[in-house]
């Protein structure tokens, strides 16, 4: 019987995901405002004295530069009220705009109000303010997680604000801007120890040239992607969609590799390595898992992408 998306998702059972990052955003969205903005405030000071957060470019910001500036004219009361806001999902005129920000404009609105808000430009969380007991166990969770743990859950606290975009008619998402694919005589061709599949390194090659159109078309017709925490994503259109969004400007460093046969033609491939992000550059890696299953033409009928428990599932390439 032939795979489907569902029975995809079973190959490579052994490998543990960080299950610390679904359960801290989990936590975090249960916490009233004033705990979760104090925590936001934790992660841009404390978390980056360790983990440089870069600032994005001018042309990111564009789109969020006048929603900065109103609220930088604002009283410090209405500063919190507005932050207070974002995290309370109000239907507000600047909660809607924040709802159509991509995940990087939203990222650099944050990091200009924590810098703000370190400089007094800004309301700061009030001085000695206490955190809730269930607030402290998030913070302790968040110092306790790998790096590359903490700054996914930091993506997704701020991803998840402001006014649903979804509930809005006509909805328009305000998208970074498009990055030029790197130059096919500049571009690095990647080597995985164990895997030589045209279509695996072929696939690395093409989304860390930003060449997501070639990407996608290494996929069979209905074939899916899943996003580390996500559903999959089924479709050229849908994923070429997300890669747009999600992955300009990912460094991905595969380093080795295993290969299984199944019946029916279908070739599982699991590959271990790091991904570096354009916010954290070579600060921080991320260790991935990539959990491929090539279709009997040799296009990827399904990939998904685990944020590891650990540095040593790096190395956990066999099944027990």
């Amino acid at each position: 019987m032939p795979f489907t998306i569902q029975s995809a998702q079973s190959i490579f059972p052994d490998v543990q995901s960080a299950a610390i990052v679904p359960k801290t955003i989990e936590q975090f969205n249960q916490l009233n405002a004033e705990d979760q903005l104090a925590l936001i405030w934790f992660i841009f000071t404390e978390m980056g004295k360790t983990i440089t957060i870069a600032a994005p470019g001018a042309a990111s910001m564009v789109f969020a530069q006048g929603m900065l500036d109103q609220i930088k004219k604002m009283s410090p009361t209405e500063q919190t009220q507005v932050m207070c806001d974002l995290a309370n999902h109000a239907d507000t005129p600047i909660c809607r705009s924040y709802g159509f920000f991509s995940m990087n404009v939203k990222l650099g609105f944050w990091n200009q109000l924590g810098e703000w808000m370190e400089q007094g430009i800004v309301a700061p969380i009030p001085k000695g303010y206490q955190l809730s007991p269930k607030a402290t166990t998030v913070l302790q969770s968040i110092e306790n997680a790998e790096p590359g743990q903490q700054i996914t859950i930091l993506r997704n606290t701020v991803v998840n604000m402001g006014f649903d975009s979804k509930d809005l008619s006509h909805p328009e998402n305000v998208a970074d801007p498009v990055v030029v694919p790197t130059d096919m005589a500049t571009r690095t061709q990647a080597k995985i120890e164990g895997v030589t599949n045209a279509t695996i390194l072929g696939y690395i090659d093409c989304m860390n040239a930003n060449d997501f159109e070639a990407a996608v078309n290494l996929f069979a017709s209905n074939g899916s992607l899943q996003p580390p925490f996500q559903k999959p994503i089924v479709g050229h259109e849908l994923i070429l969609t997300y890669m747009r969004a999600e992955c300009q400007g990912l460094k991905m460093m595969p380093e080795q590799g295993v290969i299984e046969k199944l019946e029916e033609g279908y070739t599982p491939i699991k590959v271990t390595g790091k991904v570096q992000t354009p916010w954290f550059g070579s600060s921080v890696g991320m260790n991935i898992a990539w959990r491929f299953l090539l279709n009997p033409e040799g296009k990827i009928f399904f990939v998904a992408i685990d944020l590891l428990a650990s540095p040593k599932e790096l190395l956990n390439l066999v099944r027990p």
